[in-house]
């Protein structure tokens, strides 16, 4: 006989761990999914105040940005658009101008940033 009262399924039961997981796998299936439609909106946002907000948006939730105008010109992150010639030799192979800006979420590379980068002449 019982009090009317039943325990209800606890998180150590089998069944309520591999709900737990299908959900938290579904979650996250779907945060990549919308972060890569705010990358395709980005692209082709006009609006200066759209663009700002969504990467607002995203920042929100640790994906930033990569802008690395003046940094020195790294092949392993950087996605080389082309070059713009210098007499300064100070700035051979440092990042001109970001062309395309790439996105990291919480350190992991989304898109590298296509960049410009100074040559000597």
């Amino acid at each position: 006989m019982t009090d009317g009262t039943e325990a209800g399924p606890r998180a150590s039961d089998p069944g309520v761990e591999t709900i737990a997981g299908e959900l938290l796998d579904q979650a996250l299936a779907e945060r990549r999914a919308l972060v890569q439609l705010c990358l395709y909106a980005l692209d082709r946002a006009r609006s200066s105040g759209v663009v700002e907000r969504l990467e607002e948006g995203l920042a929100g939730i640790g994906v930033t940005a990569l802008r690395p105008d003046g940094e020195r010109f790294d092949p392993s992150v950087h996605e080389a658009g082309g070059t713009v010639p210098t007499d300064d030799a100070s700035l051979d192979g440092l990042v001109a101008e970001t062309e395309v800006v790439g996105f990291a979420d919480r350190g992991r590379t989304l898109r590298a940033p296509v960049v410009t980068v100074y040559t000597t002449r």
